[in-house]
Formats: C-alpha cells, structure tokens, sequence
C-alpha cells in the first residue's frame, strides 16, 4: 500500500474511533488530524468532500469491518456463539476505554442533516448485518420470518444495550441482552 492509501487508511481508522466516542457531530476535522498525526489540509486532499465525505466513509468501513466479524463469527461459532462474542467484543471495549466506546456505526446512522452519508452507510451496514444473521439462523433451523425477526431484534437489542451501558457506566445491559438472546438461540443446531 502506498503511503498516500495509508494516510488515507490511517484518516478513516481514526474518524471512526473518534466517532465511536463523540459522535459524528462531537467530532472536530482538528480532532481527527490529531489523533492521527495527520498535517493540516490533508483532509481535504484525501477528502475533498470534508467532514461530510470523511464521515460517510469512516462509516462505511466499520460497517464493513463489523460486518467481516460477523460473518467470521457465524461461521465458526454458529448464531449463539457469534452473537456471545459480538457482544463480548462490545463489552471489552466499553471497559477498556472506560465507557466512551460505542459503536462508530450507530454514531453515523444518529449523524445529522450535514452528514446523510453517514447515515445511509449505517442504515446499509445494519441491513446487511440483519440479513447475515438471518440467513446463519434459518441455516440453523429457524424459519425464515423468525430469523428475519430475530436477526433485527438481536442487532437493535446489542446497539440498544451499548447505549445503555455507557449511560449508565455498566455492562449489566449487555449482559442482560446476551442472556436472553442465547436463551432465545439455545434451541438452534449448532456447529
């Protein structure tokens, strides 16, 4: 990879941690350019589209990335396994970052009017999670509108239970969610 695809690579990395701690809105062009060690101006030659573009895109990969996760995790854990590690992987980092962490693909989808991009990737990458967990249920046994229920009730109860945890400075809600999603999980085949 050329330096210019790393500073880049380097740039969306750092929107989407910030933004996971901020928000979209909360986020400064200087605060990223900081955090990434990144010389003035450079946003606007990666990004000629500022912040708008910048966030669009620093969505979009972690949606991406998130959703590679999942999908490995399906593969190799099965519904309730993924889903136990996806809400471990939330709860790990809302502990190592002392309940700032959230999820850098909700912080889009709640961006405002300024950035609708961001918003879209979101909507996107929430469906596409959706839809791979559904399709890993009804592999499992379920039928399909049950996964297909099942699969958006589980993305919006974890996303749910995130926000709750760093409001309330406790990962009780993510635990709670991972309780009743295995109990509703446990009588699937799995791997």
């Amino acid at each position: 990879m050329t330096q210019r695809g790393e500073s880049r690579d380097r740039m969306l990395t750092g929107a989407a941690l910030l933004f996971r701690e901020r928000g979209v809105a909360g986020t400064a062009l200087a605060d990223i350019m900081e955090r990434t060690g990144a010389p003035r101006g450079s946003v606007y030659h990666y990004f000629p589209g500022g912040k708008a573009q910048l966030a669009e895109e620093a969505t979009d990969l972690a949606g991406r990335t998130m959703g590679r996760m999942i999908s490995a995790l399906l593969t190799a854990e099965g519904p309730a396994g993924a889903v136990s590690a996806f809400v471990d992987y939330f709860r790990s980092q809302l502990l190592d970052s002392d309940y700032m962490a959230g999820c850098p693909v909700a912080a889009g989808g709640m961006s405002g009017a300024d950035t609708p991009g961001a918003r879209e990737r979101a909507g996107e990458a929430f469906t596409e999670w959706e839809s791979t967990l559904a399709s890993a249920l009804w592999q499992h046994g379920m039928a399909v509108g049950d996964a297909e229920d099942t699969a958006t009730t589980a993305v919006a109860a974890i996303e749910g239970a995130l926000v709750m945890a760093r409001a309330q400075r406790s990962t009780r809600p993510l635990d709670r969610i991972e309780t009743f999603m295995l109990r509703q999980l446990s009588t699937l085949a799995q791997p």
